[in-house]
């Protein structure tokens, strides 16, 4: 919010499978905003597509991902991606990994700052219809398509898709093995 993102502004979470990444989501939900989480997994060009037709006000990113050994710098990514878009985030918030630090640029934020001088945002109210999230189709068919879930019918289909489809009751646990950045992950 101190950012200017507020009501309907739209934010991509581009990040690895890390605790801040639901902290984003939830914070955009609080605030009224629209999140995007596109798979960490995705190159560039594929991130630039997303950004420009999501058209977000902020980029909240991690300096880098670690599968296995491996560290994926993800800032060297973004950077690229933001460089092939149209579109340009106003802001990009990383949050600084102790495994490969991010060398961060005049439009970058450091998370880590934000989150120790943040103020407790109010909760906004929103329409049940007042969009929630955008999650891109992969794109293997054509450009990535956008799919938007809304506020009120998402709650409610996940309550319902709990019992009905996978039979999990009040007490007991589920788990999804999925990134974020896909439906399963991001849902449940």
């Amino acid at each position: 919010a101190r950012l200017g993102v507020g009501h309907g502004d739209r934010v991509v979470i581009y990040m690895p499978m890390v605790p801040e990444a639901v902290v984003a989501m939830l914070a955009c939900a609080r605030i009224g905003a629209v999140h995007s989480v596109v798979f960490g997994g995705f190159a560039p060009r594929e991130l630039a597509l997303r950004i420009d037709d999501a058209a977000p006000k902020v980029v909240v990113s991690a300096s880098c991902g670690i599968e296995g050994r491996r560290v994926i710098p993800y800032k060297p990514l973004l950077d690229q991606a933001i460089e092939l878009a149209a579109h340009r985030p106003e802001k990009r918030v990383i949050v600084q990994r102790p495994q490969e630090p991010a060398e961060l640029g005049p439009d970058d934020l450091d998370w880590a700052d934000l989150v120790a001088t943040a103020p407790a945002a109010p909760c906004v109210p929103v329409a049940a219809t007042d969009p929630l999230y955008i999650l891109y189709t992969s794109g293997t068919t054509g450009k990535p398509k956008g799919v938007v879930r809304d506020c009120g019918g998402y709650a409610v289909a996940l309550l319902w898709s709990m019992g009905a489809v996978y039979d999990i009751g009040p007490g007991e646990t589920m788990f999804t093995g999925s990134d974020v950045g896909w439906v399963v992950g991001h849902s449940y």
